[in-house]
């Protein structure tokens, strides 16, 4: 049996059509085959790889922790270096009252974090969330996923959720003395970067003071540089009551966080105490490679290239068939026609050599995170093929 029967017939699928590429290695903006294969890798794992694949600072700090120890104990009991530097860097980043970091394995657990500590701080229990946005898997990010068909078939869900549209001032008004949280993307990713309006995010953000609900803004996606600045919010001036990471956090390891003030966060620590617990959350091995990543982010200055990466991706993704190209930063979508218009310039790009994927909520775009490394002239490069790819429709 093949390795390709083997990934098929043993490793459970997500999907009825897996892109079925075998990854023997990675490096830089590339990922390569067993057969002399290389593909642009466009969409950086997802968000996850921002400084791309096998950075040199990352593979260095993975092998030195993993030299000194790798699972001593349990989540927060004792004092790990790895975890105490990251956490220590990330909160000199963010503005206050952004202080008590508490980190776990993903994404989908960093929510389900905060969804208990909202709903404990503030003794309420209804949460809001937006139509189309995506927040996780496990049943308390699925129950506040705004998509109704990846929710299909899995039910009950969690109780006192209510959806709200993104971008409605109208709808603001659903924020009251009821409400616990509201969770909410800054842009919604997997809904096909649908990016705020101006003013909507201060607006909840305001409404929310005015009733004592909390604000947990999912930056799993847009975090690390993403959109232009370290975190999407530094750039909309407000600052969430609990911001919530993953992807990029752990340098290629699998890492989440959710980070909030001394206050909110301490509600965790006592009636009961340990009132949120994790084995292998904040791994040693992952805040290492993750504090590696960031620094890279830091020290060679990556932020200040995104503008110019930006304008080049806006000035060779050019194309008739383009409904429209719409993001910030290097997170965008391309808007094709129709779902098959997508699915063809999706395998035509990755025949050429080229890896991008789609959307949850919308079937006629398609992803394009590329690492933040990336320079001008891979920028080119990679617009090329998908514009040699869309000849084809």
């Amino acid at each position: 049996m093949s390795l390709s029967q083997s990934f098929l017939a043993h490793i459970a699928q997500t999907s009825p059509a897996p892109i079925g590429i075998e990854v023997q290695r990675a490096a830089g903006i590339y990922l390569y085959g067993p057969n002399g294969e290389r593909w642009i890798d466009f969409i950086s794992g997802i968000c996850v790889s921002n400084v791309g694949h096998a950075a040199k600072e990352v593979i260095a700090a993975i092998q030195a922790q993993s030299e000194r120890y790798l699972h001593p104990m349990v989540y927060g009991e004792a004092i790990m270096r790895p975890q105490v530097l990251y956490a220590q860097q990330l909160v000199a980043l963010l503005d206050q009252p952004l202080e008590r970091v508490y980190f776990v394995n993903s994404g989908a657990e960093a929510i389900e974090g905060a969804l208990k500590i909202a709903r404990k701080y503030t003794a309420r229990s209804k949460i809001l969330s937006c139509w189309n946005a995506y927040h996780g898997s496990t049943y308390g990010a699925l129950s506040v996923t705004g998509n109704p068909w990846m929710r299909e078939g899995y039910g009950p869900f969690v109780p006192e959720v209510s959806h709200i549209h993104f971008n409605s001032f109208e709808d603001i008004a659903q924020i009251d003395q009821s409400v616990a949280a509201i969770v909410i993307e800054p842009i919604q990713g997997a809904g096909g970067v649908v990016l705020a309006q101006k003013g909507y995010l201060q607006a909840i953000r305001n409404r929310c003071d005015e009733t004592g609900t909390l604000m947990i803004l999912d930056e799993i996606q847009t975090g690390f540089g993403r959109t232009g600045t370290l975190f999407a919010h530094q750039s909309m001036e407000f600052v969430p009551d609990i911001l919530v990471l993953a992807k990029a956090l752990g340098g290629g390891l699998p890492l989440g966080a959710f980070i909030s003030s001394r206050e909110i966060m301490s509600v965790i620590q006592q009636n009961p105490p340990l009132g949120h617990l994790t084995t292998y959350g904040g791994h040693p091995l992952c805040c290492a490679a993750g504090l590696a990543a960031f620094n890279k982010i830091l020290d060679e200055h990556l932020l200040d290239k995104i503008s110019s990466l930006e304008h080049s991706l806006q000035t060779h993704l050019q194309h008739p068939a383009i409904g429209e190209l719409r993001g910030m930063g290097l997170m965008y979508a391309l808007i094709l026609k129709d779902r098959q218009q997508a699915e063809k310039v999706r395998k035509s790009a990755l025949a050429k050599g080229l890896l991008t994927i789609g959307f949850l909520s919308i079937d006629n775009g398609l992803r394009l995170t590329p690492p933040l490394t990336m320079t001008t002239e891979e920028m080119e490069m990679a617009c090329g093929i998908l514009v040699e790819a869309m000849e084809e429709l």
